[in-house]
């Protein structure tokens, strides 16, 4: 599958509607953003089911701020709308491959239970605060 731009106006579907997004933020002037983008696009097509977006940082000003983007390259992996991995530097093509599989393998139930006993803890806390 070929890589998406991602854009505030599209970025709540495509990642509401798609079980695994991988986020690249980038921008043209960023050499190591330039050089990731083939492995990117090169790995994108052995993960077919998953969606590859491309953030221009530049472009999608809003969108880099919201998730406090610092350094660019930045990847960032989301599936079923948790945030799994966020890190600044391009990868290798080897290192991408394996973060997408080990996303692939998480038990998702799982970590959604964990989320929500979190959050009930918090609430616990500000209860008794």
């Amino acid at each position: 599958m070929a890589t998406t731009e991602v854009t505030e106006q599209n970025f709540d579907d495509i990642v509401m509607g798609n079980d695994l997004v991988l986020l690249d933020f980038w921008a043209a002037w960023c050499g190591p953003c330039v050089s990731f983008g083939p492995t990117y696009e090169k790995v994108s097509a052995q993960f077919p089911d998953a969606v590859f977006g491309k953030i221009d940082t530049e472009a999608q000003q809003a969108l880099a701020a919201t998730f406090n983007i610092q350094s660019i390259p930045t990847l960032m992996v989301i599936r079923e709308q948790v945030v799994l991995y966020s890190e600044a530097g391009a990868l290798p093509e080897s290192a991408l491959v394996e973060i997408v599989t080990k996303a692939l393998e998480l038990d998702m139930e799982e970590i959604h239970r964990d989320i929500a006993e979190q959050n009930d803890d918090d609430n616990d806390a500000e209860v008794e605060a």
